[in-house]
């Protein structure tokens, strides 16, 4: 599929968005550290529509040099919306209001002790990105039909877990869950699937 960046396909994740039926927070996992981020669709370089994907600074104290969604943890009395379009604007420089929002994706609980919403965000905005270089080593715009082909993604097994390991294939490199997953799922939203990928594993590097 076609995805113009323009206000029809706006709409039509909108859509697709609203007819998707988010798990409870009470089936998504335990009782976690919340962290948010945010899928932000974007104008993608040659046209079309994009999603921002982050590789993480060197020199931040987790998860360093691995791949990302914009986003972190919830502050006291932060909603995950709130938490996402503050992480956006902390990270990318993206300044997005709630009403840029179009949907929440199912919690994806981290190995690493967290609980993470994916917030999907229209950032109409997006020529203005501006990476905070403490946090950010580099930003990459994700066209939609790059996730949609079929070898996007494949799934393969460890020694140390019975689940799935996802990973998703960018520039001859992959992304791994907890990224990967999410990223799925939104595929599966865009083609009208619920696909639940809360039992999707993370590889042990991302398990600390």
């Amino acid at each position: 599929m076609i995805w113009a960046f323009d206000d029809t396909t706006r709409r039509n994740i909108a859509e697709r968005c609203a007819a998707f039926a988010r798990l409870p927070e009470s089936q998504s996992g335990p009782a976690l550290k919340r962290a948010a981020v945010a899928i932000a669709l974007v104008e993608a370089d040659g046209g079309g529509t994009a999603l921002l994907l982050t590789l993480r600074a060197a020199g931040l104290r987790a998860h360093r040099s691995q791949w990302a969604l914009p986003g972190g943890r919830c502050d006291e009395g932060e909603t995950q919306i709130e938490a996402a379009l503050r992480e956006l604007h902390e990270e990318l420089g993206l300044e997005s209001r709630a009403d840029d929002v179009l949907g929440l994706l199912d919690d994806y609980p981290t190995r690493s002790g967290y609980l993470i919403t994916p917030v999907m965000v229209w950032a109409a905005q997006s020529a203005t990105v501006s990476p905070n270089p403490a946090e950010v080593a580099s930003v990459h715009r994700i066209t939609l039909d790059a996730i949609e082909r079929a070898d996007a993604f494949d799934f393969v097994t460890i020694p140390e877990s019975t689940r799935r390991v996802i990973r998703f294939r960018h520039a001859g490199r992959f992304i791994h869950a907890p990224t990967a997953a999410l990223i799925y799922q939104f595929r599966e939203v865009l083609a009208g699937r619920a696909t639940r990928v809360a039992e999707l594993e993370q590889p042990v590097f991302a398990w600390k």
